[in-house]
């Protein structure tokens, strides 16, 4: 009686259970398994966040990369139309499949690329025809892996990723036209259908610029199906029994009968080289592996990148918007290279269109991520950004220029020689391995003349390469504004800045000599500073002001901003700065008035209100524009004037207000990790402001424990006691049990490990590193 009944006890409280959970909605029950610590920390990463995003307004201009970090190739779900920039956006209802993608902004646009995509019943090969409707319901996004289903074919595609391949798995229901279809795109493809092999083979070389004439994307697709029927189209989507077809805009299907529940498996790989490199890629990266075993590795390689920051925090959002940005950071600059027969790095030049020895990187935009990305590599992952620097010497000696923005060659856009300032923060923090004469003999080259520049296809120089107007700043100190060179006052702040970088490496290479002459250059910033407005202003050939000025116009003298963003970008010299605008309180004061002023703006410079203006706004914040790299640094310029509490309160408001791990969880573009850099470093409670010096400028931490697993495997402990959305003030620090007072930490004491102390509370501790000796580096005050 009694195990009967207590039997019976059992089944009544399951069923109960049962009930409870029949009864709470899905996505409650996946956010509570979701808060888990000890789940996989690749799981809390939304590649979609940053993916509800146009022309008009970007919250990321983001894409679901499929990819390991750095990895040669990603794969992306397309729902737009192939040669736009938006492939994915979140709120498009369509798929047409899914592709191999090299994009690093939408900007930008995308180069050899191609799709594949599988369908059932008649045959539908234009883009248009063949997507399917589907639901972000039945959409999984991971880093590892992307799956959806094609409701209009009753397929389930999936696809995992390796860097220079991957493999496709398709689910068909039963279906004597279950078919796939291999779109190579457009500006030239070549497919090629072995069936006795099982293959697909051929090249595209659609590209947005920036490319040798002999530009070549080799690719190689091995089914594990025999096909029943195998065609190709021509640029006239004529379809054909051939075999074979080469020409504009090619492609090729081939076709299965299936049972319901049949997988059907693909495996890809490419190769810029060669289609030999491109089977020697598959063998390599893939061979004989399993869908399932690609899928583990991948998902093992993020874990092992993202475990080096481990964070521990009530906060299951703050979580997953952190390792969301981490997956975002740990992306570009993306390899070139590829691996020979003798496990050598090899690469096809995308300047001399040669294949040479070596690392190459590309896809990357230095006036972006100089500012915290490769500070972070150069912090944590020395060996990555020493490769980057010999990828750079590789495009030196390929080019005779380094890049500014390269995606996959030199291309137009953008301004400024931020090079400088990577390769000087490398160097200066201590990273190895790469030729660094080389590369300063490139920097001082960028700094002496813009003669020899390349050239586009259309014979017009690559302004964006070396520094446009160098002789005019190199002799009066700046960059004129009537002088027909656009974003002037912006390229003399951003040179300014580069000249400090140069003279850095210079002193530390023992070149006595171009250091002092390059520390007098980086104090160029002070002939632009207007005493009469308090800001940053044009100025013309003969020393007078641009006139007439208005502070609130974007572009003209400036980047993608206005004089109250570009004003601040004097990183190299903080003290220097406060001291033109009269002082440390009047510096506060004016640091305050880009918070209080309203967001009024002029654009007449572009004729329309482009995306970066309306991101500033509409998000409440006046004058200041987060959504764009100029003015990311600003709020930690308070710790320079003996207010870091209100570098506090800024830091941790927009981490609230403008960062999730939602479609629209940016406050503008990601930019090839750079807004997801400062959410990194901000949450971890510091932030790197002035480059080649190895300072951190505190902030205030987000979460109440980070465990980071240092070079060398050293581990630093970053614990917030008393830490909450209330409590955001510092209190006071400590590093390895000694009292800590100064507004930052050093390269040195980070990498040595140990345990990083902060006590918060809800009030500010306007005492706590606010004496003149306490601030970070600056040039017009080195020693404090």
């Amino acid at each position: 009686m009694v195990k009967k009944g207590l039997v019976s006890v059992l089944r009544t409280t399951t069923a109960a259970l049962v009930a409870v959970c029949l009864a709470v909605p899905a996505p409650l029950m996946a956010q509570a398994a979701d808060a888990r610590e000890d789940q996989p920390l690749v799981d809390l990463v939304n590649p979609l966040m940053g993916t509800d995003s146009d022309y008009t307004l970007s919250y990321g201009n983001t894409y679901p990369a499929v990819a390991v970090p750095w990895g040669m190739n990603f794969w992306s779900p397309v729902t737009g139309k192939m040669g736009s920039g938006w492939g994915y956006t979140y709120h498009d209802k369509k798929i047409s499949g899914i592709k191999q993608t090299h994009q690093p902004s939408p900007w930008m646009n995308d180069y050899a690329a191609f799709e594949i995509m599988a369908e059932t019943g008649p045959l539908r090969i234009k883009q248009d025809e063949r997507a399917s409707w589907f639901s972000h319901k039945a959409e999984e996004s991971h880093p590892y892996k992307y799956k959806v289903y094609l409701a209009d074919h009753d397929v389930t595609a999936e696809v995992v990723p390796t860097s220079r391949a991957a493999q496709f798995r398709f689910t068909f229901p039963q279906s004597d036209d279950a078919h796939i279809v291999l779109d190579a795109y457009n500006k030239g493809s070549m497919v090629s259908v072995d069936p006795a092999r099982r293959r697909i083979t051929g090249y595209v070389r659609n590209n947005s610029g920036g490319v040798p004439d002999n530009f070549h994307n080799y690719f190689v697709l091995e089914f594990d199906h025999d096909f029943t029927v195998s065609r190709t189209w021509d640029e006239n989507w004529q379809l054909h029994d051939t075999l074979k077809s080469e020409g504009g805009h090619v492609g090729a299907v081939v076709s299965f009968k299936t049972k319901r529940g049949e997988q059907v498996g693909v495996k890809v790989a490419s190769s810029f080289i060669s289609p030999e490199q491109a089977e020697r890629n598959l063998t390599q990266e893939v061979g004989r592996d399993s869908f399932a075993q690609t899928e583990a590795k991948a998902k093992a390689i993020w874990e092992k990148e993202l475990g080096r920051v481990r964070v521990s925090d009530p906060s299951i959002d703050n979580r997953r918007t952190f390792y969301s940005a981490l997956y975002r950071m740990l992306q570009f600059p993306r390899m070139f290279h590829e691996i020979d027969a003798q496990g050598r790095k090899v690469h096809y030049s995308p300047y001399d269109g040669k294949v040479h020895d070596g690392p190459m990187y590309t896809d990357n935009g230095f006036w972006d991520t100089w500012r915290a990305v490769f500070p972070f590599f150069a912090l944590m992952y020395p060996d990555v950004d020493s490769d980057i620097m010999q990828g750079l010497v590789n495009t030196y000696m390929e080019s005779g220029w380094l890049p500014e923005w390269a995606s996959p060659g030199h291309r137009s856009v953008m301004i400024g020689s931020n090079s400088a300032n990577i390769i000087a923060d490398a160097y200066l923090n201590g990273v190895r391995g790469f030729d660094v004469e080389t590369l300063y003999q490139a920097m001082v080259k960028n700094a002496t003349t813009s003669e020899g520049r390349p050239k586009d296809k259309k014979g017009n120089v690559l302004d964006a390469v070396g520094r446009e107007g160098v002789e005019y700043y190199n002799r009066l100190g700046y960059v004129p504004y009537d002088v027909g060179i656009n974003e002037n006052a912006a390229r003399s702040l951003e040179y300014a800045t580069a000249d400090f970088s140069l003279s850095r490496l210079a002193s530390a290479l023992g070149k006595t000599a171009d250091a002092q002459k390059y520390a007098a250059q980086a104090q160029n910033y002070r002939k632009l500073y207007d005493p009469q407005t308090g800001w940053m202003r044009g100025r013309n050939q003969d020393g007078s002001w641009e006139t007439p000025f208005n502070p609130l116009k974007w572009g003209d003298a400036f980047t993608e901003g206005n004089a109250l963003h570009y004003s601040w970008s004097v990183m190299q010299d903080v003290q220097g700065l406060a001291d033109l605008m009269g002082g440390r309180q009047a510096f506060v004061n004016r640091l305050d008035s880009i918070f209080t002023t309203p967001p009024l703006f002029d654009d007449s410079y572009y004729g329309h209100t482009i995306h970066e203006i309306r991101e500033m706004q509409i998000v409440d914040m006046g004058q200041y524009a987060h959504g764009n790299q100029p003015i990311q640094h600003m709020i930690y310029l308070y710790d320079w004037a003996g207010a870091p509490w209100k570098t506090q309160h800024h830091v941790r408001d927009v981490m609230k207000k403008l960062y999730s791990a939602t479609p629209d969880g940016y406050p503008g573009d990601e930019d090839n990790g750079q807004t997801s850099a400062w959410y990194v470093f901000s949450a971890l409670g510091f932030y790197p402001v002035t480059p080649a010096v190895g300072q951190y400028a505190v902030g205030s931490p987000l979460f109440r424990n980070v465990q980071v697993t240092m070079p060398g495997g050293k581990m630093l402990t970053i614990e917030a006691q008393n830490n909450g959305p209330d409590n955001v003030y510092i209190q006071s620090v400590t590093l390895n049990g000694r009292a800590y007072d100064k507004a930052w930490f050093s390269r040195e004491d980070l990498q040595r490990g140990g345990t990083l102390r902060f006590v918060m509370g809800p009030k500010p501790n306007t005492a706590w590193a606010s004496g003149k000796d306490a601030v970070p580096y600056s040039m017009s005050a080195p020693t404090r």
